[in-house]
């Protein structure tokens, strides 16, 4: 992946949102969604909860990348998976029944254009910075990613639960 493919799936997904949420029906955002424990409209709400991890995550490679201290931290975070699901889970729960879809939207918005702009200036040393990450955290997680990768990562998981939805 180079930085234009990056920037094409971000907007992809920007424009995809946008349509799923437009066509959305109000009895369908209260279904459940294809295996998760979520409904749509949380589901929606943790689509878009990825890229906030990945604008997380994206300082934290850089700068765990330059100073070489991943390994351990990696290891750290993958011990403490049981809470990190658990507050991912409630956490897309709550956000997805308290904020109104409009909002959901427009964080979205705010979301991609953010790591747009950060990807853009960012240098081809920066992206290529690479840390280790908890693999047991989430399946499109590898034992190394580079920031370049992690800005993938949010597109992968984007996709994985855009197939789950049953709009």
């Amino acid at each position: 992946m180079d930085v234009r493919q990056i920037e094409q799936e971000l907007e992809s997904a920007r424009r995809t949102f946008h349509d799923l949420v437009a066509q959305a029906s109000p009895e369908s955002l209260r279904r459940r969604s294809d295996g998760t424990r979520w409904t749509n409209r949380q589901l929606l709400y943790h689509m878009v909860f990825g890229y906030l991890i990945v604008r997380t995550l994206v300082p934290l490679v850089r700068t765990l990348g330059r100073l070489g201290w991943s390994r351990r931290f990696a290891a750290a975070l993958d011990a403490c998976r049981g809470p990190f699901h658990l507050i991912n889970y409630l956490g897309s729960c709550l956000g997805g029944q308290i904020l109104p879809t409009g909002a959901v939207v427009i964080l979205m918005d705010r979301t991609i254009s953010a790591l747009q702009r950060r990807l853009r200036t960012a240098s081809q040393g920066t992206l290529a910075l690479t840390m280790h990450v908890p693999t047991r955290w989430d399946p499109y997680f590898t034992p190394t990613m580079s920031v370049l990768d992690v800005y993938h990562y949010g597109t992968q998981h984007f996709d994985h639960h855009r197939r789950q939805l049953t709009l």
